[in-house]
Protein backbone atom coordinates (compact mmCIF):
# COMPACT_ATOMS: atom_id res chain seq x y z
CA UNK A 1 0.00 0.00 0.00
CA UNK A 2 1.62 3.27 -0.93
CA UNK A 3 2.05 5.61 2.41
CA UNK A 4 -0.18 8.37 2.30
CA UNK A 5 1.39 12.31 1.17
CA UNK A 6 2.55 13.82 3.92
CA UNK A 7 1.93 17.77 3.54
CA UNK A 8 2.78 20.71 5.48
CA UNK A 9 0.73 23.94 5.46
CA UNK A 10 2.24 26.66 6.39
CA UNK A 11 -0.88 29.53 6.62
CA UNK A 12 1.59 32.15 8.33
CA UNK A 13 0.05 35.82 8.52
CA UNK A 14 -3.11 37.82 7.33
CA UNK A 15 -4.38 37.15 4.71
CA UNK A 16 -2.42 33.81 3.86
CA UNK A 17 -4.39 31.87 6.52
CA UNK A 18 -7.43 32.83 4.83
CA UNK A 19 -5.98 31.98 0.89
CA UNK A 20 -5.16 28.26 2.85
CA UNK A 21 -8.09 27.75 3.97
CA UNK A 22 -9.64 27.72 0.54
CA UNK A 23 -6.48 26.69 -0.70
CA UNK A 24 -6.91 23.00 1.48
CA UNK A 25 -10.21 22.84 -0.19
CA UNK A 26 -9.24 22.57 -2.95
CA UNK A 27 -6.18 20.67 -2.15
CA UNK A 28 -8.13 17.90 -0.62
CA UNK A 29 -10.96 17.96 -3.53
CA UNK A 30 -8.07 16.79 -5.79
CA UNK A 31 -6.15 14.31 -4.09
CA UNK A 32 -9.74 13.10 -2.86
CA UNK A 33 -10.47 12.82 -7.22
CA UNK A 34 -7.01 10.93 -7.43
CA UNK A 35 -7.55 8.24 -5.19
CA UNK A 36 -4.49 9.35 -2.55
CA UNK A 37 -4.29 9.59 0.67
CA UNK A 38 -2.26 12.55 2.65
CA UNK A 39 -1.69 13.33 6.10
CA UNK A 40 -1.77 17.23 6.08
CA UNK A 41 -0.61 19.22 8.82
CA UNK A 42 -0.59 22.99 9.75
CA UNK A 43 1.91 24.90 11.28
CA UNK A 44 1.38 28.25 12.47
CA UNK A 45 4.03 30.89 11.80
CA UNK A 46 5.01 34.38 11.06
CA UNK A 47 4.93 37.39 12.54
CA UNK A 48 2.10 36.82 14.73
CA UNK A 49 3.07 33.75 16.36
CA UNK A 50 6.92 35.55 17.07
CA UNK A 51 4.93 38.03 18.92
CA UNK A 52 3.20 35.81 20.55
CA UNK A 53 5.69 32.66 21.18
CA UNK A 54 8.99 34.77 20.94
CA UNK A 55 10.48 32.82 17.69
CA UNK A 56 8.69 32.49 14.10
CA UNK A 57 7.73 28.91 13.90
CA UNK A 58 7.39 26.25 16.76
CA UNK A 59 10.61 24.14 17.24
CA UNK A 60 10.88 21.17 15.14
CA UNK A 61 8.82 22.86 11.84
CA UNK A 62 11.98 22.95 10.63
CA UNK A 63 12.47 19.38 10.54
CA UNK A 64 8.87 18.72 9.28
CA UNK A 65 8.93 20.58 6.26
CA UNK A 66 12.16 18.89 5.34
CA UNK A 67 10.25 15.20 5.60
CA UNK A 68 7.58 16.59 3.90
CA UNK A 69 6.38 15.17 0.47
CA UNK A 70 4.94 19.02 -0.28
CA UNK A 71 5.12 22.18 1.51
CA UNK A 72 2.53 25.18 0.90
CA UNK A 73 3.02 28.45 2.16
CA UNK A 74 0.17 30.84 2.69
CA UNK A 75 1.77 34.63 3.86
CA UNK A 76 3.89 36.07 6.54
CA UNK A 77 4.25 39.67 7.87
CA UNK A 78 2.70 41.38 10.83
CA UNK A 79 2.72 44.87 11.67
CA UNK A 80 4.75 45.85 14.78
CA UNK A 81 2.29 47.38 17.69
CA UNK A 82 4.77 49.45 18.74
CA UNK A 83 6.54 50.67 15.56
CA UNK A 84 3.64 50.13 13.11
CA UNK A 85 6.99 48.59 10.78
CA UNK A 86 6.69 44.72 10.23
CA UNK A 87 7.45 42.58 13.15
CA UNK A 88 11.37 42.03 13.65
CA UNK A 89 12.93 39.32 15.44
CA UNK A 90 16.03 39.84 17.77
CA UNK A 91 18.55 39.26 15.22
CA UNK A 92 16.98 41.88 13.06
CA UNK A 93 15.26 39.86 10.72
CA UNK A 94 11.79 39.56 9.28
CA UNK A 95 9.60 37.65 11.64
CA UNK A 96 8.79 35.02 9.00
CA UNK A 97 11.86 34.57 7.72
CA UNK A 98 12.60 30.50 8.57
CA UNK A 99 9.38 29.14 6.72
CA UNK A 100 10.40 31.84 3.65
CA UNK A 101 14.24 32.49 3.45
CA UNK A 102 15.23 29.71 5.46
CA UNK A 103 12.87 27.13 4.02
CA UNK A 104 14.52 28.23 0.51
CA UNK A 105 18.26 28.20 1.61
CA UNK A 106 18.23 25.23 4.16
CA UNK A 107 16.35 22.79 1.45
CA UNK A 108 18.23 23.96 -1.05
CA UNK A 109 14.88 25.26 -2.98
CA UNK A 110 17.22 27.15 -5.70
CA UNK A 111 14.84 27.71 -8.44
CA UNK A 112 12.02 30.26 -7.68
CA UNK A 113 9.96 29.45 -10.69
CA UNK A 114 6.60 31.79 -11.42
CA UNK A 115 4.49 31.14 -14.27
CA UNK A 116 3.09 34.66 -15.56
CA UNK A 117 0.22 33.19 -17.62
CA UNK A 118 -2.89 35.19 -18.75
CA UNK A 119 -5.88 33.37 -18.31
CA UNK A 120 -9.04 33.84 -20.47
CA UNK A 121 -11.57 36.19 -18.83
CA UNK A 122 -9.05 37.96 -16.66
CA UNK A 123 -9.93 41.97 -17.03
CA UNK A 124 -6.82 44.31 -15.76
CA UNK A 125 -7.27 47.31 -13.60
CA UNK A 126 -6.05 50.25 -15.49
CA UNK A 127 -6.74 53.41 -14.64
CA UNK A 128 -8.90 51.93 -12.07
CA UNK A 129 -10.78 50.37 -14.25
CA UNK A 130 -10.96 46.85 -15.13
CA UNK A 131 -10.37 46.96 -18.82
CA UNK A 132 -9.18 43.85 -21.58
CA UNK A 133 -5.51 45.23 -22.53
CA UNK A 134 -3.72 41.67 -23.05
CA UNK A 135 -5.15 39.18 -25.33
CA UNK A 136 -4.82 35.76 -23.23
CA UNK A 137 -2.91 34.05 -25.85
CA UNK A 138 0.00 36.62 -25.60
CA UNK A 139 1.16 36.45 -22.44
CA UNK A 140 2.91 33.05 -21.22
CA UNK A 141 5.90 33.48 -19.33
CA UNK A 142 8.38 31.41 -17.20
CA UNK A 143 10.42 33.38 -14.74
CA UNK A 144 13.31 31.29 -13.06
CA UNK A 145 14.87 33.50 -10.34
CA UNK A 146 17.86 32.13 -8.51
CA UNK A 147 16.81 31.71 -4.93
CA UNK A 148 19.19 30.96 -2.76
CA UNK A 149 22.18 34.07 -2.51
CA UNK A 150 22.41 37.34 -4.40
CA UNK A 151 20.97 40.17 -2.04
CA UNK A 152 19.40 37.84 0.22
CA UNK A 153 22.33 36.04 1.69
CA UNK A 154 22.62 38.59 4.85
CA UNK A 155 26.02 39.94 4.41
CA UNK A 156 25.97 43.40 5.23
CA UNK A 157 25.60 45.58 8.59
CA UNK A 158 25.30 48.94 9.50
CA UNK A 159 28.71 51.22 10.59
CA UNK A 160 27.57 53.83 13.16
CA UNK A 161 29.84 57.02 14.25
CA UNK A 162 28.81 59.85 16.54
CA UNK A 163 25.76 57.54 18.03
CA UNK A 164 24.20 57.75 13.92
CA UNK A 165 24.55 54.83 11.69
CA UNK A 166 26.43 56.37 8.81
CA UNK A 167 26.63 53.76 6.50
CA UNK A 168 24.53 50.60 5.34
CA UNK A 169 25.94 47.48 3.44
CA UNK A 170 24.79 44.78 1.64
CA UNK A 171 26.54 42.86 -0.19
CA UNK A 172 25.41 41.01 -3.33
CA UNK A 173 27.02 37.20 -3.83
CA UNK A 174 26.45 35.61 -7.14
CA UNK A 175 28.80 32.05 -7.53
CA UNK A 176 29.09 29.64 -10.19
CA UNK A 177 27.84 26.84 -8.99
CA UNK A 178 24.03 28.71 -7.91
CA UNK A 179 24.12 30.43 -11.50
CA UNK A 180 24.89 27.45 -13.82
CA UNK A 181 22.43 25.33 -11.83
CA UNK A 182 19.70 27.82 -12.36
CA UNK A 183 20.39 28.78 -15.84
CA UNK A 184 20.38 25.02 -16.36
CA UNK A 185 16.82 24.77 -14.79
CA UNK A 186 15.83 27.57 -16.80
CA UNK A 187 16.79 25.91 -20.21
CA UNK A 188 15.37 22.29 -19.22
CA UNK A 189 11.89 24.48 -18.34
CA UNK A 190 12.09 25.90 -21.93
CA UNK A 191 12.39 22.56 -23.79
CA UNK A 192 9.81 20.74 -21.23
CA UNK A 193 7.39 23.67 -21.97
CA UNK A 194 7.86 22.70 -25.65
CA UNK A 195 5.85 25.64 -27.28
CA UNK A 196 8.11 28.11 -26.81
CA UNK A 197 7.30 31.86 -27.41
CA UNK A 198 3.51 32.94 -27.71
CA UNK A 199 4.37 35.78 -30.56
CA UNK A 200 6.69 33.23 -32.66
CA UNK A 201 7.15 29.88 -31.14
CA UNK A 202 10.84 29.36 -30.63
CA UNK A 203 11.88 28.04 -27.49
CA UNK A 204 13.79 30.66 -25.67
CA UNK A 205 15.59 31.54 -22.79
CA UNK A 206 16.41 35.74 -21.48
CA UNK A 207 18.89 36.16 -18.82
CA UNK A 208 17.92 39.60 -16.99
CA UNK A 209 21.28 41.23 -16.06
CA UNK A 210 22.83 44.67 -15.93
CA UNK A 211 26.13 43.77 -17.31
CA UNK A 212 27.17 47.31 -18.57
CA UNK A 213 28.16 48.26 -14.92
CA UNK A 214 27.87 45.16 -12.12
CA UNK A 215 30.61 42.57 -12.16
CA UNK A 216 28.08 39.82 -10.48
CA UNK A 217 25.51 40.19 -13.60
CA UNK A 218 28.76 39.95 -15.85
CA UNK A 219 29.96 36.77 -14.35
CA UNK A 220 26.00 35.41 -14.50
CA UNK A 221 25.89 36.44 -18.13
CA UNK A 222 29.08 34.46 -18.72
CA UNK A 223 27.84 31.67 -17.23
CA UNK A 224 24.54 32.02 -19.04
CA UNK A 225 26.10 31.83 -22.43
CA UNK A 226 28.54 28.65 -21.28
CA UNK A 227 25.25 26.91 -20.11
CA UNK A 228 23.45 27.66 -23.11
CA UNK A 229 26.41 25.95 -25.92
CA UNK A 230 24.44 22.72 -23.92
CA UNK A 231 21.06 23.69 -25.59
CA UNK A 232 21.42 24.46 -29.54
CA UNK A 233 17.64 24.02 -30.12
CA UNK A 234 17.02 26.74 -27.45
CA UNK A 235 17.84 29.96 -28.76
CA UNK A 236 19.48 32.07 -25.89
CA UNK A 237 19.76 35.82 -25.54
CA UNK A 238 20.18 38.73 -22.52
CA UNK A 239 18.53 41.37 -21.70
CA UNK A 240 19.78 44.73 -19.49
CA UNK A 241 17.24 44.56 -16.62
CA UNK A 242 15.70 48.17 -16.68
CA UNK A 243 15.49 48.27 -20.30
CA UNK A 244 13.68 44.77 -20.30
CA UNK A 245 10.62 45.97 -17.64
CA UNK A 246 9.50 48.34 -20.60
CA UNK A 247 9.52 45.28 -23.12
CA UNK A 248 8.07 43.08 -21.05
CA UNK A 249 4.31 45.45 -21.19
CA UNK A 250 5.24 46.14 -24.74
CA UNK A 251 5.66 42.81 -26.15
CA UNK A 252 4.86 39.88 -23.57
CA UNK A 253 4.39 37.62 -26.51
CA UNK A 254 8.36 37.84 -27.61
CA UNK A 255 9.56 35.68 -24.20
CA UNK A 256 9.35 32.11 -23.26
CA UNK A 257 11.45 31.74 -20.02
CA UNK A 258 12.97 34.59 -18.14
CA UNK A 259 15.64 33.76 -15.82
CA UNK A 260 17.56 36.46 -13.31
CA UNK A 261 19.73 36.58 -9.95
CA UNK A 262 17.41 37.45 -6.91
CA UNK A 263 16.56 40.81 -6.37
CA UNK A 264 15.77 41.18 -9.74
CA UNK A 265 13.53 38.56 -10.34
CA UNK A 266 11.89 39.71 -6.92
CA UNK A 267 11.41 43.19 -8.55
CA UNK A 268 10.34 42.02 -12.15
CA UNK A 269 8.01 39.47 -11.41
CA UNK A 270 5.75 41.97 -9.56
CA UNK A 271 5.36 44.34 -12.42
CA UNK A 272 5.07 40.75 -14.56
CA UNK A 273 2.12 39.91 -12.44
CA UNK A 274 0.23 42.85 -13.89
CA UNK A 275 0.06 40.87 -17.15
CA UNK A 276 -1.86 38.19 -15.25
CA UNK A 277 -4.30 40.11 -13.86
CA UNK A 278 -2.42 41.27 -10.24
CA UNK A 279 -0.96 39.86 -7.44
CA UNK A 280 -4.09 37.54 -6.38
CA UNK A 281 -3.04 35.35 -9.78
CA UNK A 282 0.69 35.22 -8.92
CA UNK A 283 2.17 32.21 -7.46
CA UNK A 284 5.29 31.02 -6.52
CA UNK A 285 6.83 27.70 -6.82
CA UNK A 286 9.98 27.19 -4.91
CA UNK A 287 11.62 24.59 -6.27
CA UNK A 288 14.98 22.30 -5.68
CA UNK A 289 16.42 18.77 -6.98
CA UNK A 290 14.78 16.89 -3.63
CA UNK A 291 11.99 19.36 -2.00
CA UNK A 292 9.56 21.90 -2.80
CA UNK A 293 7.47 24.84 -1.75
CA UNK A 294 4.96 26.57 -3.40
CA UNK A 295 2.85 29.82 -3.05
CA UNK A 296 0.77 32.87 -3.48
CA UNK A 297 3.35 35.80 -3.84
CA UNK A 298 0.88 38.55 -2.38
CA UNK A 299 2.31 39.10 0.75
CA UNK A 300 0.04 38.88 4.21
CA UNK A 301 -1.86 42.03 3.63
CA UNK A 302 -2.70 42.90 7.09
CA UNK A 303 -5.48 45.38 6.33
CA UNK A 304 -7.17 43.11 4.17
CA UNK A 305 -7.07 40.10 7.06
CA UNK A 306 -10.23 38.66 8.43
CA UNK A 307 -12.39 40.36 6.19
CA UNK A 308 -12.75 37.38 3.80
CA UNK A 309 -12.15 38.97 0.79
CA UNK A 310 -8.43 38.10 -0.66
CA UNK A 311 -8.57 36.67 -3.78
CA UNK A 312 -7.78 32.80 -3.33
CA UNK A 313 -7.08 31.88 -6.82
CA UNK A 314 -2.95 32.23 -6.73
CA UNK A 315 -3.10 30.07 -3.36
CA UNK A 316 -5.41 27.54 -5.33
CA UNK A 317 -2.96 27.66 -8.48
CA UNK A 318 -0.09 27.02 -6.24
CA UNK A 319 -1.93 24.21 -4.84
CA UNK A 320 -1.90 22.94 -8.29
CA UNK A 321 1.57 23.49 -9.25
CA UNK A 322 2.88 22.06 -5.76
CA UNK A 323 0.46 18.85 -6.85
CA UNK A 324 1.52 18.48 -10.32
CA UNK A 325 5.41 18.18 -9.55
CA UNK A 326 4.89 15.86 -7.00
CA UNK A 327 2.89 13.87 -10.25
CA UNK A 328 5.66 14.33 -12.83
CA UNK A 329 8.18 12.73 -10.46
CA UNK A 330 5.97 10.05 -9.18
CA UNK A 331 4.21 9.51 -12.60
CA UNK A 332 0.80 9.55 -11.21
CA UNK A 333 -1.22 10.40 -14.23
CA UNK A 334 -4.22 10.70 -11.85
CA UNK A 335 -2.91 13.69 -9.58
CA UNK A 336 -1.69 15.22 -12.56
CA UNK A 337 -5.03 15.13 -14.06
CA UNK A 338 -6.25 16.66 -10.91
CA UNK A 339 -4.02 19.50 -10.98
CA UNK A 340 -4.60 20.61 -14.21
CA UNK A 341 -8.49 20.60 -13.57
CA UNK A 342 -8.09 22.64 -10.51
CA UNK A 343 -6.79 25.44 -13.29
CA UNK A 344 -9.09 24.65 -15.63
CA UNK A 345 -11.62 25.51 -12.81
CA UNK A 346 -10.09 28.58 -12.30
CA UNK A 347 -10.24 29.54 -15.43
CA UNK A 348 -14.05 28.11 -16.43
CA UNK A 349 -14.94 30.86 -13.52
CA UNK A 350 -12.83 33.48 -14.73
CA UNK A 351 -14.65 33.33 -18.31
CA UNK A 352 -18.18 33.20 -16.29
CA UNK A 353 -16.99 36.25 -14.63
CA UNK A 354 -18.88 35.10 -11.40
CA UNK A 355 -18.00 34.82 -8.65
CA UNK A 356 -14.72 36.57 -8.49
CA UNK A 357 -13.06 38.87 -5.66
CA UNK A 358 -12.82 42.56 -6.02
CA UNK A 359 -9.37 42.82 -7.42
CA UNK A 360 -10.53 41.30 -10.29
CA UNK A 361 -13.89 43.10 -10.92
CA UNK A 362 -14.46 45.72 -8.72
CA UNK A 363 -15.85 46.01 -5.30
CA UNK A 364 -19.54 46.35 -6.60
CA UNK A 365 -19.83 43.38 -7.83
CA UNK A 366 -17.22 41.33 -5.51
CA UNK A 367 -17.50 37.85 -4.05
CA UNK A 368 -15.98 36.92 -0.48
CA UNK A 369 -13.02 34.83 -0.70
CA UNK A 370 -14.92 31.91 0.87
CA UNK A 371 -17.37 31.75 -1.74
CA UNK A 372 -15.19 32.03 -4.83
CA UNK A 373 -12.74 29.11 -3.23
CA UNK A 374 -16.11 26.55 -2.80
CA UNK A 375 -16.96 27.83 -6.24
CA UNK A 376 -13.30 26.34 -7.42
CA UNK A 377 -14.15 23.28 -5.72
CA UNK A 378 -17.89 22.58 -7.19
CA UNK A 379 -16.40 23.19 -10.24
CA UNK A 380 -13.65 20.86 -10.29
CA UNK A 381 -15.77 18.24 -8.51
CA UNK A 382 -17.93 18.81 -11.87
CA UNK A 383 -15.07 18.55 -14.36
CA UNK A 384 -13.67 15.36 -12.00
CA UNK A 385 -16.68 13.73 -12.76
CA UNK A 386 -17.04 13.71 -16.23
CA UNK A 387 -13.98 12.45 -16.45
CA UNK A 388 -14.47 9.42 -13.41
CA UNK A 389 -12.09 10.96 -11.82
CA UNK A 390 -12.35 9.40 -8.32
CA UNK A 391 -14.52 6.54 -9.37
Amino acid sequence: MTRPLDIVLLPGDGIGVEVTREGRKALEAALAAAGLEARIEEIPCGGKYYLEHGRDWPEGAAERCEQADIVFLGAVGWPDPETGGPVTMADGKMAGYSPVIGNRTRLELYANVRPVKLFRGVRHKIHGRHVQVWDADKVDILFVRENTEGLYTGIGGRVASGGLDRVATDTRVITRDNSERVIRYAFEASRRRGHGAPGDGRKRVTALVKDNVLEGCRFFRDVFFEVARDYPDVEAETAIIDAYTQWLVQRPEWYDVVVTTNMFGDIVTDLASVLQGGMGMAVGCNIGDEHAMFEPIHGSAPRHAGKDRANPFAMILAIKEGLAWWADRRGHAALARAAALLEASVEDLLVAGRPLTYDLVGEEAAAPCSVVGDAVVARFRERAAAEGLGG
